[in-house]
C-alpha cells in the first residue's frame, strides 16, 4: 500500500523526487476591445480565472460578462501589455496618460499660479495658515489619486477608492500631530477647524428612570421609551446596514453587536453615555436598531450575490432608459465574492476572525471616547465625516483580508488594511495620552471576573478544537492510525524528524499556510 505523503497530498514535489504537478502557464494576454467574454474581474479576482463561462472562478464568485468597452477609462493593464510584448517604456506612459497626470498637473499648476501672482494675500494669519493647511491637503490627495496602488474595488471609479486611501494618510498624520498634544491643546486645536468647539458637551442620563411604563404620568406614561428615541436610533440602524456589507456574515455582526453591549456594560464607569436601561441596551439596540441594521444588510448581500454581472459600454446601449440605467449600475459592485469566513476551519482562520471582530469593536469605542475627550458634540460633521471615512476604507480592508484569507499571494494588495490598523492604534493612543483619567478608572471586581472567565473559556475551546480534539477522536480510529502511520514513513524517507498532526498544523497556522498545510517539521 502507498502511503502518501504531506507534499504529495499538497501537490508539491513528494519526498525525494521531483513534482509531478505541471506548472499553470501565464494567461496575460490582452483582450480585444468590444469582444463579448468572460472578463477577469478587477476587483480581487486571481488571475488567470477567465477563459469562459463558470471557468476558474471561486464557488462563492460571481460570473462577470464584460464587452470590453466600459473599463478603458483609467484602466491599467500593465501586466497583460508586458506579457503581450509591448515595450515597458510604452506601458510607463500610457499608465501616466490613462491616469490624467498630466491634466491634474496642469490644473494644479493654474490654480497655484492664478492664487500666487493674481490674488492678494490677506492680513489675517489664522485664515492664511488654515488656507495653506487645505492647499497642502489637496496637492497631496491630487498626487495620490493620480499615482497611488490599485484597491480590490474598481467602482463607481478607482479615483474614488485611491482618494480615500491618500485621505487614511492625512487622518493618520492628523492623529500622530494629536498625540503629541496636551488634552487642553488638543481642543484649542479643533476650534481652528469649528470655533462652536471646544465646549464642554452636556451630560445626558440615558440610565436613570428605567420604566418602559409609567403610571406616575397621566398624560405620557411612556414617555422613558420616547426619551430615547433620539439621532442614535437611525444612526445605528445605517451604522450596522453598512457594517453587514463590510463583513458580509450574520455571525459575525450579530457577535460585534452583542459583544459590545458587554463593552457598554463594562465601561459605563468610564463613559456616562454608556449608562442605558435593560431594556435599550437589548430591545431597542440590540434587536431592533442593530438587528433590523443587519437583517437589511443580508438581504442586500442576497440580491448582490444573485444579480448578473452583465456589462456594456455606454454607447453600445441603444436606449436612453438603458443609458440610465447604465449610469445607475456604475455605482454597484463589478462584480461579487461572498464571504466565507469558515472560523472554525483552521486555527489561521479562527484567529483572524477574532482579530477582526476585535478591530470592530475598537474602533467602536474609539468613536466614543474621542468624542468624550475632544468634546465633539455626536451631530458635529467630523464625526459623521470620520464614520464615512472607515465605511469606505474599513470596506476596502475587509475585502483585502478576505482575499488573503482565501488565497494567501504575496501580490495582494495591503494599502487599506495597513492604513486602518494604525489609525486605530494612533487613535487609543491618542484619547488614552490625553485623559489617562479616564483609563485608569477600574471598573467592579465582578466585571473583571466575567471577562476573564470569558477569555479563558475561549482560549480552552481554541486550544482543544484546533490541538486536542484530532488526538481524542484519533484514538481508536484505523484510517487515523493509517495515516499517522504514513507521517513517520514520510519523515524518515525525507530525512525529517516526525511530529504529531497537530504540531504540524501549528507550524503550517505560523507559516501562513492554514490547518494541515505542513505535517512535519524539518531538522
Amino acid at each position: 500500500m502507498h502511503l502518501e505523503c504531506p507534499e504529495e497530498r499538497l501537490g508539491r514535489a513528494p519526498c525525494g523526487g521531483a513534482s509531478a504537478a505541471a506548472p499553470r502557464a501565464a494567461a496575460g494576454v490582452p483582450r480585444a476591445r468590444g469582444q463579448a467574454s468572460l472578463e477577469e474581474p478587477p476587483d480581487g479576482a486571481p488571475a488567470g480565472r477567465a477563459g469562459g463561462p463558470g471557468a476558474g472562478r471561486r464557488s462563492n464568485e460571481s460570473e462577470v460578462y464584460d464587452d470590453g468597452t466600459n473599463t478603458f477609462f483609467w484602466e491599467r493593464e500593465t501586466d497583460a501589455l508586458l506579457s503581450g510584448g509591448v515595450a515597458p517604456e510604452l506601458v510607463a506612459l500610457l499608465d501616466i496618460l490613462r491616469a490624467h497626470t498630466l491634466t491634474v498637473l496642469f490644473i494644479l499648476t493654474c490654480v497655484l499660479g492664478y492664487v500666487t501672482l493674481l490674488e492678494e494675500t490677506p492680513r489675517d494669519t489664522a485664515y492664511n495658515t488654515k488656507r495653506g493647511i487645505v492647499a497642502s491637503i489637496l496637492v497631496f490627495l491630487c498626487f495620490g489619486v493620480t499615482q497611488a496602488k490599485d484597491g480590490p474595488f474598481s467602482r463607481p471609479h478607482p479615483a474614488y477608492w485611491r482618494f480615500w486611501l491618500c485621505v487614511s494618510v492625512v487622518y493618520e498624520l492628523f492623529l500622530i500631530f494629536i498625540l503629541f498634544q496636551t488634552v487642553q491643546d488638543g481642543r484649542q486645536f479643533l476650534k481652528y477647524v469649528d470655533p462652536r468647539l471646544g465646549v464642554p458637551l452636556p451630560e445626558r442620563d440615558y440610565g436613570g428612570n428605567c420604566l418602559i411604563y409609567d403610571p406616575d404620568n397621566k398624560t405620557d406614561p411612556f414617555h422613558n421609551v420616547w426619551d430615547k428615541l433620539d439621532g442614535f436610533v437611525p444612526a445605528h440602524f445605517i451604522g450596522w446596514y453598512l457594517k453587514t456589507l463590510m463583513i458580509r456574515d450574520w455571525w459575525m455582526c450579530t457577535i460585534v453587536s452583542v459583544v459590545f453591549e458587554f463593552l457598554e456594560y463594562s465601561l459605563e464607569h468610564q463613559l456616562p453615555n454608556f449608562s442605558e436601561c435593560w431594556w435599550d441596551h437589548w430591545i431597542m439596540d440590540v434587536l431592533v436598531c442593530n438587528g433590523l441594521g443587519i437583517y437589511c444588510g443580508m438581504k442586500t448581500l442576497e440580491w448582490l450575490s444573485l444579480k448578473t454581472y452583465k456589462w456594456q459600454g455606454l454607447w453600445n446601449i441603444p436606449t436612453y432608459k438603458g443609458k440610465m440605467k447604465r449610469i445607475a449600475f456604475q455605482f454597484t459592485p463589478y462584480s461579487w465574492v461572498r464571504f466565507e469566513w469558515k472560523p472554525a476551519s483552521s486555527l489561521r482562520r479562527w484567529l483572524a476572525v477574532c482579530g477582526i471582530v476585535l478591530v470592530f469593536l475598537l474602533a467602536e469605542l474609539n468613536t466614543f471616547y474621542l468624542k468624550f475627550v475632544l468634546w465633539l458634540p455626536p451631530e458635529h460633521c467630523l464625526v459623521l465625516l470620520r464614520l464615512v471615512f472607515f465605511v469606505n476604507v474599513g470596506g476596502v480592508a475587509m475585502r483585502e483580508i478576505y482575499d488573503f484569507m482565501d488565497d494567501p499571494k504575496p501580490h495582494r494588495s495591503w494599502a487599506s488594511s495597513l492604513a486602518v490598523a494604525p489609525s486605530l492604534s494612533r487613535s487609543c493612543s491618542s484619547w488614552s495620552s490625553m485623559n489617562p483619567q479616564t483609563l485608569t478608572l477600574s471598573p467592579a471586581f465582578y466585571i473583571s471576573q466575567c471577562w476573564t472567565l470569558g477569555s479563558v473559556l475561549a482560549l480552552t475551546w481554541t486550544v482543544w478544537r484546533f490541538f486536542l480534539r484530532d488526538i481524542t477522536l484519533s484514538q481508536g480510529d484505523p484510517a487515523a492510525e493509517a495515516a499517522e502511520q504514513g507521517r513517520r514513513q514520510c519523515g524518515r524517507r525525507c530525512g525529517r524528524a516526525w511530529a504529531p498532526a497537530w504540531a504540524g498544523r501549528l507550524l503550517g497556522a505560523l507559516r501562513g499556510r492554514g490547518r494541515g498545510a505542513a505535517s512535519t517539521i524539518e531538522n
